[in-house]
């Protein structure tokens, strides 16, 4: 589960590397075909990072504390602790967070799982970033309130909730994340068709060509 934790993370921390990568590469690419084929690649590899993000999140939330093996009993707990982080935000009453505390975890994972297998990426992805958002209006809050706690995404080193939380989360997380929904978005639209030319262009098209 370590060297699991350990990919996961290192996805998460760095995958926003290659999605700025491909996005050059997007852009670099003029013809529509190809950059339309080039994009569908990169949407899958968009969606490993994304979800990638969210497993590394869950994982964070529910691996037993030090001391401890993995099982139900070590995942309450460590849920328990997490319900303190969540509330320690001021936003919501101890029974609220308590409840988001025992369902964010899980939800975490069902969403990673979604966003890796690809299947409906337009809405994943649009799911995915309304989280990220989410959950930056919450550090927002946290930080208004001039409050001295744990960003609790599970995710690397803690991070105190503040600047520097929402500059590692807009950037490493909600970036991705929104450029795989776009990109979802973009690729069903249908590709415009050359103009076609008239009778009467073509007409003078060859006799410009006979003299």
């Amino acid at each position: 589960m370590e060297k699991l934790n350990a990919i996961l993370t290192f996805i998460a921390e760095n995958g926003y590397w290659f999605v700025l990568a491909g996005l050059v590469a997007t852009f670099c690419v003029r013809d529509p075909r190809k950059r339309r084929s080039l994009v569908r690649v990169l949407l899958i590899f968009g969606g490993i990072i994304v979800g990638s993000i969210f497993l590394a999140a869950a994982y964070g939330k529910l691996k037993p504390l030090p001391g401890f093996a993995w099982s139900w009993r070590s995942m309450k707990i460590s849920i328990s602790m997490f319900a303190i982080q969540v509330e320690s935000y001021q936003i919501l009453s101890p029974s609220a967070a308590n409840w988001v505390a025992h369902v964010l975890p899980f939800f975490e994972v069902f969403l990673g799982l979604w966003l890796v297998s690809g299947i409906a990426q337009r809405f994943s992805g649009l799911l995915a970033t309304l989280v990220f958002v989410g959950f930056m209006i919450a550090i927002s809050y946290a930080y208004h309130k001039g409050l001295k706690i744990d960003c609790g995404c599970g995710i690397g080193p803690p991070v105190e909730a503040g600047p520097a939380a929402l500059l590692r989360d807009g950037l490493r997380f909600l970036l991705p994340s929104l450029l795989l929904t776009i990109g979802a978005f973009w690729v069903r639209t249908k590709p415009a068709r050359p103009a076609e030319s008239s009778p009467s262009t073509a007409v003078a098209t060859q006799l410009q060509s006979s003299q």
